[in-house]
């Protein structure tokens, strides 16, 4: 009895010699699809500070050049007020969502379309700051964090949009922020569909959008080995 419970059991867990493993979330590989620049979100969507949170979490968890840890993150959603309650009267009930807005450029490759279309803003940002000055190791830092926080808002079902054409000066002082901002992260729930195209390292890099489909290219992985 006890060799034929064992051989039941073998044949069920290895079937045709194969052993099944279940699948527990994505893979890196659907992370990295599902991770696109996007420029246009659903704003019935309400994103909240803890969503924020999280994706600003996995910046506790991942590498940093000498562990130096110098990036700091302010969090803006449509319930962050543009100043500290009291500070500025005279501002009413302005957000500091819509002046974050204000201060960025989105789509600059397709500037006749003056993205995002009115109704697809981003319902939420991520203001990616430093305690010194920017230098190559800041930079290494910056790139690792970015894209962390976007895979994670990926596995979470959200989208963003690195930017880095924005107002500095302007963005610091109406967030009051204590450091300068380096990026800023937009984070929705995207209202865009948007396909890789592979290309030769000769082709056009750049983005494009067609028949409401907004195409970026991608170098093959031929080109790109040496």
């Amino acid at each position: 009895m006890a060799d034929n419970y064992l051989e039941k059991r073998y044949e069920e867990t290895l079937g045709s010699g194969k052993i099944k493993v279940k699948k527990i979330g994505h893979t890196i590989d659907e992370l990295l699809l599902k991770n696109r620049s996007t420029r246009g979100y659903k704003t019935a969507y309400k994103v909240s500070l803890g969503e924020l949170e999280r994706i600003a979490g996995v910046c506790t968890r991942i590498p940093s050049a000498r562990n130096q840890q110098v990036l700091r993150f302010k969090l803006v959603t449509k319930d962050t007020p543009l100043r500290p309650s009291g500070t500025s009267p005279n501002l009413g009930e302005e957000q500091a969502c819509a002046r974050v807005l204000s201060l960025v450029k989105m789509g600059a490759a397709l500037p006749e379309l003056h993205l995002p279309f009115p109704g697809t803003e981003p319902e939420a940002f991520i203001v990616v700051c430093s305690t010194v000055t920017e230098n190559p190791m800041v930079d290494i830092d910056l790139g690792i964090a970015a894209q962390s926080m976007l895979l994670k808002a990926a596995e979470m079902g959200l989208n963003g949009l690195i930017i880095a054409a924005f107002n500095r000066t302007k963005l610091q002082e109406e967030l009051s922020l204590p450091y300068p901002p380096l990026l800023v992260i937009a984070i929705g729930k995207g209202d865009e569909r948007i396909e890789l195209v592979p290309i030769t390292e000769d082709e056009s890099h750049a983005y494009y959008r067609r028949d409401g489909i907004h195409f970026v290219p991608k170098v093959r992985l031929s080109d790109l080995i040496i």
